[in-house]
């Protein structure tokens, strides 16, 4: 039998709006700084434990995170967080 002693998930986000030409860049950045802001509140509403490992702006307004977060409540985080 096999048992996870401690695991996460790694994931890199884009938030990004369509580009239809009705935002300038910075109302784009400003729009997609909100929705990464919405992502955040609700991982912490869902109390998931997550660690952001990398943030940037790009050239498009668009925002770029690499995050580790742990998979469900029942699996150790172990080490990945440290």
């Amino acid at each position: 039998m096999k048992r996870i002693q401690s695991g996460c998930i790694m994931q890199t986000i884009r938030f990004q709006q369509k580009e239809d030409g009705s935002l300038t860049a910075p109302e784009m950045l400003s729009a997609n700084r909100a929705e990464f802001d919405r992502y955040k509140t609700k991982l912490e509403r869902s109390q998931t434990r997550y660690k952001i490992d990398e943030e940037s702006e790009q050239p498009d307004g668009s925002v770029i995170i690499r995050i580790r977060k742990e998979y469900n409540g029942r699996t150790d985080i172990g080490e990945y967080f440290n």
